[in-house]
């Protein structure tokens, strides 16, 4: 199964998994969890920062310890709540003021999840292990995924 096909079945299984739900930690572990299922060791850590006024803090995620807190503009999970917009990092070693959790990341993706207004109000940050592990396939699927649990909790 390619990656377009894995994205496809995985939002086919999110849908009705979160459709009704109201509680957005719950809707937020689960969504988590499917990723890391569906994508596998591809997805080293996979999870959600929510915005609390000046900063994101953590929120559910599956993988290893994680940073509690990022200030807005700052790292590529800062900065993809600043700027609005899904953020593909290649090698993290080369973004600028990358915020280092874990020293086994290696690539990052990180996209905006927003409400009706178009307000950020979390994001959703995955790390690889490898170099070069995200591009536009990934960024496409992934922002239907945050649309999607947009809807429900926000």
């Amino acid at each position: 199964m390619n990656k377009a096909d894995k994205y496809n079945e995985l939002i086919t299984r999110l849908e009705p998994m979160i459709e009704g739900e109201t509680n957005a930690i719950s809707v937020m572990a689960n969504t988590t969890a499917l990723l890391a299922e569906m994508m596998g060791e591809r997805f080293f850590w996979t999870g959600f920062y929510t915005v609390a006024g000046d900063r994101l803090e953590l929120g559910p995620f599956q993988g290893t310890v994680a940073c509690y807190r990022i200030k807005h503009g700052r790292g590529v999970c800062g900065t993809s709540w600043a700027q609005g917009k899904t953020i593909v990092v290649p090698d993290v070693e080369e973004f600028p003021g990358h915020i280092a959790c874990s020293s086994l990341s290696r690539s990052e993706i990180v996209v905006p999840v927003k409400d009706a207004n178009g307000t950020v109000q979390s994001v959703i940050d995955i790390d690889s292990r490898e170099l070069n592990a995200f591009d536009d396939v990934d960024a496409k699927y992934l922002e239907q995924v945050a649309e999607i649990v947009a809807r429900v909790i926000y």
